[in-house]
């Protein structure tokens, strides 16, 4: 097959959809399919381009799989209004791109949500090149613009989300990473019959320490006190987490716990602030990729805040991570919600928003390493049966296969 993604991150070496995107670009092409991918300049979580890129469209190779780079703007200073223009900008900037794909002739043109904007393209160059129109739905970010207040209006948000629908039915395939956002997709107007389930993966080679084995060496390089009990929070330090939840805890938690927040984003700045007289708390730049698995592992407990009103609007692909370390993990999450189904028997399920809750948590977990054992263990057990990512890719590829075989309305 010829594969052609689309999406505005693109950073294997990094976490979340960038990753993710990263990682089945090369799958796919270590499968001998040959794959295009159009993105923009390396610019995430930074908010700014990096790795010495100068802000113009540029190609690349990088193991067989072919890179069209396109600018765009990008601002430290993120809000609504300019979420929008920097989004839209790359969608502006990739059209002229992936216009010229359609020579190309791909079978299969596979775009990602975030963000919509560059859907109508896709759409438009899988009708000219006969393709097969995929996209993705790492996260819901026009629902949970509005429902974090990034944007406001009742009017505005009835237009975009009917622009939206229209588009969503479009496509030939829609996926998405959770049950509940299957159903949601659903009562979009989807038809059942192209929705898919494509949830996030993890590579568990990069997995290998033990849940009583807390990589000392690893403490020691980064200054942390070799028998403390980290409670360790790594990602992105954005709106959607409610991070300032973690301050309040590490100011209330009067146990001798250690905290890690590890990180990048519009987020940290804040967070930073309110932590800054605590001894018990230090801050990090995002660690390497090829030692996110060690890195993990110097958690006694994983850390997953959550905002009570982005419940279910999206599934943390941080949690793979977490239970392939056989940490125990703390997640604030509704009841009833996919997240805390799928945390609470291999962890502890919190109200969000809440820092008493997460210190009294904490101080469960921190008080009882045979608790801690067992939940990690169960979260390990789960990321080998669940989220491999050769049989969640497998599964994908041969669901493209059958795809291929079905006509396009005309």
């Amino acid at each position: 097959m010829r594969i052609l993604l689309h999406g505005i991150n693109y950073s294997p070496e990094l976490t979340g959809i960038g990753k993710y995107t990263g990682e089945m670009a090369q799958w796919f092409a270590d499968q001998g399919h040959q794959v295009r991918v159009v993105t923009a300049l390396p610019y995430y979580p930074q908010w700014k381009i990096t790795n010495n890129y100068a802000n113009k469209w540029q190609v690349e190779a990088v193991n067989s799989v072919i890179i069209f780079r396109c600018p765009l703007w990008v601002t430290t200073n993120m809000s609504g209004l300019k979420r929008i223009i920097h989004l839209a900008s790359f969608a502006a900037t990739s059209f002229p791109m992936m216009l010229s794909q359609i020579f190309w002739r791909p079978d299969v043109v596979w775009v990602v949500e975030p963000t919509i904007f560059c859907a109508p393209q896709a759409l438009l160059v899988a009708k000219l090149s006969g393709a097969k129109a995929c996209l993705h739905i790492q996260d819901f970010e026009v629902d949970a613009a509005f429902d974090l207040g990034l944007l406001k209006g009742k009017t505005l948000r009835s237009i975009v989300l009917k622009i939206k629908r229209i588009l969503l039915r479009l496509f030939n395939q829609v996926s998405t990473i959770s049950q509940n956002m299957l159903i949601r997709a659903l009562s979009k107007g989807i038809d059942a019959d192209k929705l898919v389930l494509f949830p996030n993966w993890v590579d568990l080679s990069n997995f290998t320490y033990s849940n009583d084995d807390h990589n000392p060496a690893y403490r020691a390089e980064l200054g942390i006190p070799k028998d403390a009990i980290v409670a360790l929070y790594s990602g992105n330090m954005g709106n959607k987490q409610g991070l300032e939840v973690l301050a309040q805890a590490a100011n209330l938690c009067e146990s001798e716990v250690f905290f890690v927040f590890c990180g990048e984003g519009t987020g940290r700045e804040d967070l930073v602030e309110l932590c800054k007289n605590l001894k018990n708390v230090l801050f990090l730049d995002l660690q390497p990729a090829e030692r996110l698995g060690e890195f993990l592992a110097i958690a006694n407990i994983h850390l997953l805040p959550q905002r009570a009103d982005a419940a279910d609007l999206v599934m943390p692909s941080k949690l793979t991570g977490m239970f392939a370390s056989a940490r125990p993990v703390i997640a604030m999450a509704n009841v009833g919600t996919e997240l805390a189904s799928v945390v609470s028997e291999r962890g502890l399920v919190i109200e969000p928003e809440n820092a008493t809750a997460l210190v009294e948590a904490i101080t469960i977990l921190a008080g009882n390493k045979n608790l801690r054992t067992t939940f990690g263990a169960a979260g390990r057990v789960y990321a080998e049966a669940n989220l491999s990512i050769d049989a969640i890719l497998s599964n994908y590829e041969a669901n493209l296969v059958k795809l291929m075989t079905t006509k396009n309305p005309t």
